[in-house]
């Protein structure tokens, strides 16, 4: 698929996933990207990298509009139940997280905090 066709794709699945986010009750937050994946329809292969790289798209997003990053909301089913390495590089590069990886989760659970907060 050429870059500009995968950057749509991506971009159509993200506001696809900002969508499922919101409607999504506070209860059943957070969702794991399996979860996410399944409720977007999506099939194999690369459930989980499409997942990832349209939350990759709602940091950005996010960021430009001063939000809490809505991406907190989707996190791995593996304890810790963390998002995956690529939400952290990007909010760090983003400057939205501390640099020290020891950091993360306490940044993490602030944002989740805030996010969950905007909700009301």
């Amino acid at each position: 698929m050429p870059a500009a066709d995968a950057s749509t794709t991506s971009n159509a699945l993200a506001a696809r996933l900002r969508a499922l986010l919101e409607a999504t009750e506070t209860h059943q937050l957070p969702l794991t990207y399996q979860q996410a994946a399944e409720a977007l329809g999506l099939m194999p292969p690369r459930t989980i990298r499409r997942v990832a790289e349209a939350l990759e798209v709602t940091i950005h997003e996010d960021v430009a509009a001063g939000r809490p990053l809505l991406a907190t909301l989707v996190v791995s089913r593996q304890p810790p139940h963390l998002p995956g390495p690529g939400f952290f590089s990007l909010a760090v590069a983003l400057g939205r997280f501390p640099e020290h990886q020891d950091d993360h989760p306490q940044a993490y659970r602030q944002e989740l905090a805030a996010v969950l907060a905007s909700r009301r």
